[in-house]
């Protein structure tokens, strides 16, 4: 189980929101590489990148300081990469330049056949990002709610040949209150497609309660914000304590 930092870039900086609002946004660095850097030093083994611009704007809007994280990070880890991707030249433009897997999120729900025709094209480099709140997708940074069942469209879009998915509690992200263990499960239990659970994770309690109730269940990996830059969470303790707890699963 993989403890992933995320680095959310707003207007070329690294920042947390809460809850996807931008207007609350608290810069930590003014300097992505470096953070993607500092974080690969202290051992993580996968980075999950937001375009937050992007993803309000539904284009790419912070490419060349992307380009600069993927050239520093190399080929020693993966990275994730989401916000504003909603058609093939990107996605082939992202994967060219070292992004090893692409995260589709409202273009999905909006156009399912984009996402299908991202799968077919690009196997193997493909995520969708579900963001929910109380069972219901939410697109567009979070900023409109839609209708749409969380696990009635996870299932669609296992049919589809997603690499994995990632479940986003957006009522939890970034504020610090523990994962939604019970949403996660009941997704993890109805689809088989590896996911990534993402709002929330604060403390080696949360990595403790991923490992044994979701892990089981096909939860692969856990993107931690706010409490690796607040300081609340230690990568190097979670990685451990999940690299422990899942030995002994």
């Amino acid at each position: 189980m993989q403890i992933i930092p995320a680095i959310d870039i707003k207007d070329g900086h690294c920042v947390r929101l809460k809850q996807g609002d931008m207007q609350a946004a608290t810069v930590f660095s003014e300097d992505p590489a470096a953070i993607a850097r500092h974080w690969l030093e202290l051992g993580a083994q996968r980075l999950h990148l937001v375009d937050l611009n992007g993803a309000v704007a539904g284009r790419p809007k912070n490419e060349l300081v992307i380009r600069e994280v993927v050239s520093v990070i190399g080929d020693e880890i993966p990275v994730q990469l989401g916000g504003g991707i909603r058609d093939l030249d990107t996605i082939e433009s992202y994967i060219d330049a070292g992004v090893t897997l692409v995260v589709i999120g409202t273009a999905a729900v909006k156009n399912p056949g984009f996402l299908s025709d991202a799968s077919y094209a690009f196997p193997g480099h493909i995520i969708a990002g579900l963001d929910a709140k109380e069972g219901k997708v939410a697109v567009e940074g979070w900023s409109k709610m839609t209708g749409h069942d969380v696990i009635d469209l996870a299932k669609k879009y296992e049919e589809f040949g997603i690499e994995a998915l990632i479940y986003t509690d957006i009522g939890r992200d970034g504020m610090l209150s523990g994962v939604n263990i019970e949403a996660t499960l009941k997704l993890a239990q109805a689809i088989k497609t590896p996911i990534i659970a993402s709002g929330g994770l604060t403390s080696l309690k949360d990595v403790q309660a991923i490992c044994e109730t979701l892990v089981p269940e096909g939860v692969i990996g856990a993107i931690a914000g706010r409490a690796l830059y607040e300081g609340k969470l230690d990568l190097k303790k979670a990685q451990a304590a999940a690299d422990q707890a899942t030995k002994k699963a």
